[in-house]
């Protein structure tokens, strides 16, 4: 570890405000950003995933958005042997790089490295995955929830992939996922992170505008293009598969519209539930709180 170099991690939940923050920062330091927002990566998404507009794009150099296809297997130990490549070549010219996202996992994966799991039998999995197509992630959530709580309460529990790998761990190790999980990893890098927060009625008030902009914006043109793909891991996220319901007739425009409303505000509280249990020291922010102000505390930090 150089003491020189630092990562500048801007976390929070999801409409905070990080985009906008860590591209200040990144200028600031005259660095580049490194996107760890996994729903981001695809080209495919666009609108319903919040990418930054192309006047951000152009002003600071961005990594990681939209440099895959929905079709691609990309996983967080591709994304984390990526990143840290990357992060090598940009200490290279300058010796603070910013990083932005709502994925921690993806986030922990480069500060601290990934876990060891066991490797699962071909068998166990397929079994999970025959009850999540018979049964449903729900069915799935509450099995995780009573095993292993502790896991349960840090991740999405709608997302069937996580959930499906912590239930092979368990059904083949006997022991809960979580302890696999290293509560007291060491940081590889010199990291700071930077983490918005705010009134949770202020919060949600932005989500729902941010929802109505996207749908204004185009959403449902967006979606109905990839709704032949509907079926993909990657698209069984919030934004998308409420209007996939839509276009299944299942639900009303109406609805599926606050359904994306009411999974996003959920998606929130449980990124700040993760927030508030990870590794690491945090410096909270009020999201009204300026980009200048911040920045002169980090220089603070920093020494600068």
């Amino acid at each position: 570890m150089n003491n020189k170099n630092y990562l500048i991690s801007v976390t929070g939940p999801t409409a905070v405000g990080k985009t906008n923050l860590s591209i200040e920062i990144a200028k600031n330091f005259n660095s580049e950003i490194i996107s760890f927002d996994s729903r981001q990566f695809y080209k495919e998404m666009t609108i319903g995933t919040a990418v930054p507009d192309f006047e951000q794009l152009a002003s600071v150099k961005h990594h990681f958005i939209q440099n895959k296809s929905i079709h691609d297997k990309y996983t967080v130990k591709d994304f984390s042997n990526e990143s840290k490549n990357l992060i090598e070549k940009l200490f290279r010219k300058n010796n603070i790089i910013v990083l932005v996202g709502g994925s921690f996992l993806f986030l922990e994966s480069i500060i601290y490295g990934l876990d060891e799991i066991p490797n699962i039998p071909k068998s166990v999995r397929e079994e999970l995955n025959n009850l999540y197509l018979n049964k449903g992630i729900d069915f799935l959530s509450n099995i995780l929830k009573e095993k292993d709580i502790k896991y349960y309460s840090k991740i999405d529990n709608k997302n069937h992939r996580r959930v499906i790998r912590a239930l092979e761990v368990i059904e083949h190790t006997g022991e809960k996922f979580s302890s696999f999980l290293n509560n007291n990893k060491k940081e590889m890098y010199n990291h700071i992170q930077i983490t918005l927060d705010c009134n949770r009625n202020v919060l949600y008030e932005r989500i729902n505008s941010r929802v109505d902009l996207m749908i204004r914006n185009g959403l449902l043109n967006e979606v109905k293009k990839l709704y032949n793909y509907k079926d993909l891991g990657t698209l069984n996220t919030v934004g998308y598969k409420e209007l996939f319901k839509y276009l299944d007739n299942d639900l009303s425009l109406d609805k599926s519209i606050d359904e994306i409303k009411k999974n996003t505000r959920r998606f929130a509280k449980r990124q700040l539930t993760w927030l508030r249990n990870s590794n690491g020291k945090k410096y909270w922010y009020d999201s009204a709180v300026s980009s200048e102000t911040i920045i002169l505390e980090l220089n603070k930090i920093l020494k600068i």
